[in-house]
């Protein structure tokens, strides 16, 4: 089977060619960096994180591109508020979102291109489109796309033209439509010099959907295979984006991708709704490794409904799945990267990931496997404990979730810091191994209850004790 996913433009499953063979280009709308991230935001970034792997996985060559979006109104409104440059609020923020990024696993893309970084493009663009009749400079200096110049507008989220609320830009005079949209926004009175550009139709700044259009073409080309998003973007911001990028004569995206959204009480969560969670709060209590798992178990296109049950669950799964990872590598010794790399993986989970990214199904593949090595692990069938152990680490490393992995890693790859952790504490098991020998049993549970305090987990089995590093919400307990 070859790799299908669905197309949000064609409303179905498309077997996946790209443009040029062994390459791929995607571009996925980033974050607008006007407040610190939230659970919502790293949906996105997960989603788009698997897919990058497992195309990687498969042989191909993959250029990611997402953008920052770093020149907004939310983003002037709220430096003023605060008593700050606009730029660094952005700057501020834009690092939250990183920090956030890094703790999850994500791979960094090929570039993340601000949009202040390329308001030239975006002037080149809006010439053309000027010049094509496709837009015009409104009595206020704003310039419109003309929406009614481009008639397949709609078509993407499949909508006619009247049935359409107005945009949202706001009213100018000479707005020809209360359907166009802003390309371009001049200079107002109050917003600080710093924060406009100029153009041949005058000082000012670029509307949102304007610089996806012109950061999507510098480094992926006209056309390109994969844009991504939220579901919240297919209108007005993608139906945009193709109008005004398919009007200058360029081909575009040749595949849509929307995932679904976290949601909470049934909410889509949003500082809007006042619902949202900071990705530093949840991260106060909850290991990463368990919000990453949670944000990846759940079919891309599927809505995730977050709740305490939630992560509990997810940290319950990881247990497992990172359980028996330690106890196999312990046994029959740790693969190394490299072998981790090029495993073969099992037909059933290259058959899931390859139908639209199917990682629920996926999943259970990923557990049948552990199963079977925790069979053999009690068998003592070293060869059956390495193949499923081997198996295990390479379909979690194409969902990012490695436990022998950085930055999951608790030794080995962990560096000197997790080395020397794991000889203190084995000189500290082998101590209490000693008082239990000589039946010293207050001495052999202060040092368990020494390592409790410390937020190292004790675990006694037949052939011995096994320690754990204790989750940050049991760290706190």
């Amino acid at each position: 089977m070859t790799l299908h996913l669905f197309d949000t433009a064609a409303r179905a499953l498309r077997e996946f060619v790209p443009l040029k063979p062994g390459e791929v280009g995607i571009y996925v709308c980033g974050a607008t960096v006007q407040a610190s991230p939230h659970i919502g935001h790293m949906r996105s970034v997960v989603a788009f994180d698997v897919l990058t792997r497992w195309l990687t996985r498969s042989g191909l060559r993959v250029t990611m591109i997402r953008n920052v979006t770093d020149i907004e109104d939310k983003i002037l409104e709220k430096a003023k508020a605060a008593g700050e440059p606009w730029w660094a609020w952005a700057m501020t923020h834009e690092r939250e979102f990183r920090d956030a990024y890094d703790a999850l696993g994500v791979i960094r893309p090929s570039y993340e291109p601000r949009a202040t970084g390329h308001i030239t493009d975006m002037v080149e663009l809006m010439q053309q489109l000027v010049e094509r009749g496709h837009a015009y400079v409104s009595g206020d200096g704003d310039v419109y796309f003309d929406v009614r110049s481009f008639p397949e507008y709609g078509e993407f989220t499949h909508q006619r033209l009247e049935d359409l609320s107005p945009s949202d830009d706001g009213e100018s005079a000479g707005k020809r439509d209360p359907h166009d949209f802003a390309l371009w926004k001049a200079s107002k009175p109050g917003e600080p010099a710093t924060a406009s550009w100029p153009t041949p139709f005058g000082r000012g700044r670029p509307g949102w959907h304007l610089e996806c259009s012109a950061m999507a073409d510098r480094y992926l080309g006209e056309t390109f295979d994969i844009h991504g998003g939220g579901l919240d973007l297919r209108f007005p911001h993608h139906e945009n984006e193709i109008a005004q990028s398919r009007a200058a004569g360029r081909g575009f995206a040749r595949y849509w991708l929307h995932h679904g959204w976290v949601t909470q009480s049934g909410k889509k969560m949003s500082k809007s709704l006042g619902n949202s969670l900071l990705v530093s709060a949840i991260l106060e209590q909850t290991d990463a490794v368990v919000l990453r798992y949670v944000l990846t178990a759940a079919h891309y296109r599927s809505m995730i409904e977050y709740s305490d049950d939630t992560l509990r669950e997810g940290q319950a799964t990881w247990e497992r799945l990172s359980g028996f990872v330690a106890r196999a590598s312990e046994r029959v010794g740790v693969p190394t990267s490299a072998e981790v790399a090029v495993a073969e993986l099992p037909a059933p989970f290259v058959a899931a990931m390859d139908d639209d990214l199917n990682v629920p199904a996926a999943l259970a593949v990923v557990h049948e496997h552990v199963r079977a090595g925790n069979t053999a692990l009690a068998g003592a069938d070293a060869t059956e404990t390495r193949s499923a152990l081997l198996a295990v680490r390479a379909m979690l490393d194409v969902l990012g979730l490695d436990p022998g992995a950085m930055p999951w890693a608790r030794s080995g790859a962990g560096g000197r810091a997790s080395s020397a952790l794991e000889v203190l504490i084995s000189a500290e098991l082998d101590a209490r191994a000693d008082a239990r020998a000589a039946r010293d049993f207050a001495a052999a549970d202060a040092i368990r209850d020494r390592l409790a305090g410390a937020g190292v987990l004790v675990e006694d089995a037949s052939d011995g004790a096994r320690w754990s590093l204790a989750s940050q919400a049991e760290g706190t307990t």
